[in-house]
């Protein structure tokens, strides 16, 4: 057999598509795959020991979406549940549930943490490095890269620092890190921060904990809606599970989309819409101070509050809102800039996550690493100049899974077209001197994207180059647009012969 055979045999993967992540991004795209290209081996890397992702790693009180389970659920999939506005456990199920029925779990390898993954251009293929629980370190080659891993960090969560932290003589507990088995009943809380996070544990923790004080820097916009969507549970009756499904969802998806461009483009309005809606759920409990942002709704994520379950602890004297700024924290509780001092046994410091991108996984071309703040998004999914990898970057205004859908459905289709023409490398080709407008569609002033935005992927005013944030418009023009758009290139590796050239190390080691 001569060398260049050799290279050629070498160059065949272990897998077609290796999906980074067993959470709702990487389960679709098992799911997708199965559907749309049977003939396409892969499998999963998970770091963790089960499926989930999110849902499995949360388990601070109350733990919930803050969407629709109708949009967070799969296009593919109905949510069955009576609850629209679903806890932890109920979406762990689904999920668990799908990698069951669709047989997903048997490509599943748990335990392992993707340390790296290197493109070989001569093999047309990713060599990724993984570590497992005991640090054994292993490799496993594929096609294609699809980085199903969520966009913050698992193991660092965003830590603001407070003086006195040390003298606190309490408990102190970060959201993402949950103590098992933790109890706080008929204790003292203050719950730091505002966010989605916050808002769903004062309400829980206050069923049993003494009180539960919420102290935000800055108030939130909120919207209110039953956790239960009788729409869904009346069609649900009188209908084919999936053709309910799909009419609730489109129903969903509308109304989002009317209501944030709404918020868009009459600011005023919405502003007086909410502000009415919490007056008229707080009564005399209503306080301006803590309940008006400076800030025009979904300038920052709306936050949802299903059944009014925040309000109603408000007015039931089990929780309250403080707004003001941190002193320092002393041995019993936290003194505000105000003067103000608020008592505590258990500190919550729900401070927000630490954003980063491709799960901190060393992602290089040939060895040449990649910044992916020097790149463009291509169509959402790809990035400029950058071959065989896809990722999730879920919507800032919509469910995560939306997006996570859109990007499955692709790749997809870009696996059948590599297929029917023989390639083995489809990459967005963008010129240096490509003269593209930058657009921020990071508009937003939420702190987890500000803190992040050196480390985020450039996109420009053209559709092609960016992620865009229409989930209605996106889901259409990503069905009609072509595949070979004339900026997706699909194309042939020319295998470098064994032991010789710059990929020789690639090669020895698919060997």
């Amino acid at each position: 057999m001569g060398a260049e055979q050799t290279a050629i045999r070498a160059a065949q993967p272990d897998y077609d598509v290796l999906i980074v992540g067993a959470g709702i991004s990487g389960i679709g795209m098992a799911a997708h795959m199965q559907m749309l290209c049977p003939d396409r081996s892969y499998a999963i890397v998970e770091r963790r020991d089960q499926i989930g992702g999110t849902w499995d790693l949360f388990r601070y009180p109350g733990v919930r979406s803050d969407s629709d389970m109708h949009t967070l659920g799969f296009v593919f999939e109905p949510w069955k549940h009576e609850k629209s506005i679903a806890d932890g456990p109920a979406i762990l199920e689904y999920l668990n549930r799908i990698a069951d029925e669709r047989d997903i779990r048997r490509h599943i390898r748990f335990g392992r943490k993707v340390l790296s993954a290197d493109f070989d251009s001569a093999a047309a293929q990713w060599v990724v490095t993984l570590e497992s629980e005991d640090g054994q370190r292993s490799r496993m080659t594929a096609r294609w890269l699809y980085l199903g891993s969520g966009y913050y960090d698992y193991d660092n969560p965003h830590e603001a620092e407070f003086p006195g932290r040390d003298d606190f003589k309490g408990e102190i507990v970060h959201p993402q890190f949950w103590p098992e088995n933790f109890d706080y009943a008929g204790k003292r809380v203050v719950v730091i921060g505002s966010g989605a996070t916050a808002v769903t544990i004062v309400p829980s923790m206050a069923r049993t904990a003494a009180h539960v004080t919420m102290l935000q820097r800055t108030p939130t916009w909120y919207a209110t809606r039953p956790a239960k969507d009788g729409l869904a549970n009346f069609l649900r009756k009188i209908l084919p599970e999936d053709l309910a499904y799909r009419i609730t969802r489109f129903k969903n998806v509308r109304l989002q989309n009317y209501f944030y461009k709404r918020a868009r483009t009459r600011p005023d309005k919405v502003r007086a819409f909410l502000t009415k809606r919490l007056k008229a759920l707080l009564g005399d409990r209503y306080d301006a101070k803590a309940f008006t942002p400076p800030y025009n709704p979904w300038e920052q994520r709306l936050c949802l509050v299903p059944d009014a379950d925040l309000f109603e602890a408000i007015k039931a004297g089990k929780a309250s809102v403080v707004t003001d700024r941190i002193e320092r924290f002393d041995a019993t509780g936290i003194l505000l800039k105000s003067g103000q001092h608020l008592d505590a046994d258990v500190i919550v410091t729900a401070t927000g996550l630490k954003m980063v991108m491709a799960g901190k996984i060393a992602i290089s071309v040939d060895g040449v690493p990649v910044d992916f703040a020097e790149r463009y998004y291509y169509k959402g999914v790809m990035f400029s100049n950058l071959p065989n990898l896809a990722a999730v970057f879920g919507y800032l205004n919509a469910s995560w899974t939306l997006r996570a859908d859109i990007n499955a459905r692709y790749i997809c289709d870009v696996l059948n077209a590599m297929k029917a023409k023989g390639a083995d490398i489809a990459v967005p080709r963008l010129a240096p001197n490509h003269g593209l407008d930058e657009d921020n569609i990071y508009d937003f002033s939420s702190g987890y994207i500000e803190r992040a935005r050196h480390l985020l992927p450039k996109s420009a005013s053209d559709m092609r180059w960016r992620l865009n944030q229409d989930y209605v418009r996106d889901v259409a023009w990503m069905r009609e647009d072509p595949i070979e758009d004339g900026v997706l290139q699909l194309d042939h590796a020319r295998p470098a012969v064994a032991g010789t050239g710059p990929h020789k190390e690639h090669v020895r080691a698919a060997q």
